[in-house]
């Protein structure tokens, strides 16, 4: 086992003796060792609070054990578990430090590795939850004349949630790309007339099954009663990002012109309240002779900015 003793009564408190395990352990060579305070194993990425714990412990004097990384000579990290004793004469009167070390990186990894896993399983029934909650609300709420209407309307909903979670497993559940996210779910109607434009982005998780609907229902909404409904008809999106917002337009061309006085049906309707009360946002309409667009303002905390193409 690596172990030092260091000197207290010496300015800085120094390594008067290291064994061998110590020395293959850090790299450093007996030399480079004697007559140093241990701080040198120190680096950019030891805690400040494993330090205050050690100083605590040296200044009281008492033992203490923490974990603190270190670094070997060649500058790899490693965690270090370090237990620290004091060593008294037959008076009280402190003589030495005696301190053991022992690389704990590969155990600190297995632990990071499941303290994850179970923040994942955690995230995983969080958005199942909320995927199943989405269906039900879908499920009542979905408005058709006819069952088979009705049906088709929720496999479609419910076909979009699914493309948004398979996108969230693949993202492990933290963002996932705006533009995937636009293209799993509206694909369903012939990307060739649809176009895709935007920055990359990255959608925080929580934002995703909401957006996935909201773009589900655009494009539905083209291909039944407006530009996809029609073989030269187009649907343009795009968006961008600034401080205060997150702006995606969704603009029909070369469809039928809409109705005079054409108001929203249930879906832009749902549209509406999906932005407003999942998104925090705002959604206004443009029935233009040219088509009806769309235009969504959500806040920036939506989202970040991906890496660039």
């Amino acid at each position: 086992m690596p172990m030092v003793v260091t000197d207290p009564r010496q300015a800085e408190n120094p390594i008067v003796l290291a064994n061998k395990a110590f020395l293959t352990l850090t790299g450093y060579s007996a030399d480079e060792v004697i007559g140093r305070n241990c701080r040198f194993l120190q680096g950019p990425d030891t805690d400040q609070e494993a330090l205050d714990e050690i100083r605590a412990a040296i200044r009281t004097p008492r033992e203490c054990c923490v974990d603190i990384v270190n670094y070997r000579k060649d500058g790899v990290r490693f965690v270090n578990e370090l237990q620290i004793s004091p060593i008294h004469d037959d008076d009280g009167q402190l003589l030495y430090f005696f301190a053991s070390q022992m690389d704990v990186t590969l155990r600190r990894q297995a632990a990071d590795l499941l303290a994850a896993e179970h923040a994942l399983l955690r995230e995983v029934d969080h958005r199942a939850k909320n995927a199943l909650a989405l269906v039900q609300g879908i499920v009542r709420l979905s408005n058709a004349s006819d069952a088979a209407r009705y049906a088709a309307a929720v496999q479609g909903r419910v076909d979009a949630l699914a493309a948004a979670h398979g996108l969230l497993a693949e993202g492990h559940w933290r963002t996932v790309p705006l533009d995937r996210l636009i293209r799993n779910v509206v694909e369903q109607h012939g990307l060739r007339r649809i176009s895709i434009v935007g920055p990359a982005m990255e959608i925080d998780a929580g934002q995703v099954q909401p957006l996935a609907l909201v773009f589900h229902e655009i494009a539905t909404n083209a291909a039944r009663f407006g530009s996809l409904s029609v073989d030269d008809g187009q649907l343009a999106i795009s968006w961008q990002q600034d401080p205060q917002r997150v702006a995606v337009t969704l603009a029909e061309s070369g469809g039928p012109p809409p109705a005079p006085q054409r108001k929203p049906g249930f879906g832009l309707t749902m549209i509406d309240a999906i932005v407003r009360r999942q998104l925090g946002g705002e959604v206004d309409y443009d029935w233009a002779p040219q088509g009806l667009s769309a235009r969504i303002h959500i806040p920036p905390t939506i989202a970040r900015h991906g890496p660039q193409a």
